[in-house]
């Protein structure tokens, strides 16, 4: 599908749920493109980079030529291998043809059943439980699986609705079927269902690059300055492994790009940084948060907002703030501090 570039973070929140038009999603209206003298090529893909005569063949055959390229191939989800998993009825939720697939099928009365309970899950079951039967099977112990000294605040604060069945460190093993060729249920917990939505995560898309000869390892590495290790290829974004995870790195690490390709020396050092509604909560987190972390907790006094402060070698590496959905942040001075759990 051909389309400009666009925001995919609505994707799984007010876009799959209606409030906001595709064309909302998009970065830039058409005409600025235009009135830059930019080019967009939509509907089309890069089949082949050539480094050594600087051209890239496209999928209609025509090609291109380059003084400096970027690479900004993202993310691609993975796919669950599992009997049945190539049934009708079983989605993944990545782009917006994805989301339109999915929310057509969001009827009434339907039964869901999501196999994982990370973010993109957890939102698309906020959605969907105002009018579907929605079981949520995720395999740790945990929605939002995390390191196990916020596991009893997670518990808690994303607590689901009465009508949402959350199913823990349950596994989906087999996709039964109805004979026709459409899914009727999830085998490994036996949940008869309607439509199935796979949400377990992504993987970076570095297949064009891999070809090309560039150095990749679960990403393109990049230095500082988005630079591959040929320096006249950048690369930013999920596809790159500098910092990988799905945030507003691709925003920063274009931001670097841009001032490497104008020859400034500006360094990407940005803190990943991502937010999500899940029921009634909102997160917020900045930096990366790893299992041998310690963490110190702060929570709002009246119960309302909880903050997580992980540190490690006495340096405070990332923050995570969870707060009830229509508040805006935490207001810190209503925060009272406890001793750091073990």
């Amino acid at each position: 599908m051909g389309l400009p570039p666009y925001q995919r973070p609505p994707l799984s929140k007010n876009y799959l749920a209606g409030s906001v038009d595709r064309e909302s999603l998009y970065l830039k209206p058409s005409s600025v493109y235009e009135n830059a003298g930019h080019q967009l090529k939509l509907g089309v893909r890069v089949e082949q980079i050539n480094r050594s005569n600087k051209t890239i063949l496209l999928s209609d055959q025509s090609t291109l030529t380059y003084d400096r390229l970027v690479l900004a191939t993202g993310s691609r989800v993975r796919r669950l291998k599992v009997p049945g998993a190539d049934l009708k009825g079983i989605h993944y939720l990545h782009d917006i043809a994805d989301t339109d697939v999915l929310r057509d099928q969001l009827n009434p009365g339907k039964r869901l059943v999501i196999v994982g309970g990370g973010y993109i899950g957890l939102e698309v079951a906020a959605i969907a439980i105002k009018a579907l039967v929605v079981t949520v099977l995720e395999s740790s112990r945990t929605p939002i699986a995390t390191c196990h000294r916020t596991r009893d605040l997670r518990v808690l604060l994303f607590k689901a609705p009465a009508a949402l069945d959350v199913r823990l460190t349950t596994t989906a093993t087999e996709f039964a079927t109805d004979g026709l060729g459409h899914v009727t249920g999830v085998v490994g917990e036996r949940n008869p269902t309607d439509i199935v939505l796979v949400s377990i995560r992504s993987s970076t898309e570095t297949k064009l690059a891999e070809s090309a000869g560039l150095a990749c390892d679960d990403g393109i590495l990049v230095d500082e300055h988005t630079r591959s290790n040929d320096p006249s290829i950048l690369a930013i974004g999920d596809c790159t492994r500098h910092v990988w995870v799905e945030s507003r790195n691709a925003v920063e690490q274009a931001r670097t790009a841009a001032a490497t390709l104008m020859g400034e020396d500006k360094p990407y050092h940005h803190v990943p940084w991502f937010w999500s509604i899940n029921m009634t909560f909102a997160c917020k987190q900045g930096g990366i948060v790893r299992t041998m972390m310690n963490a110190s907790f702060a929570r709002d006094i009246e119960g309302d907002a909880f903050a997580v402060f992980y540190n490690q070698e006495g340096r405070l590496i990332a923050a995570r703030s969870l707060c009830r959905a229509f508040m805006v942040g935490i207001s810190f001075t209503r925060v009272r501090t406890s001793v750091p759990r073990s």
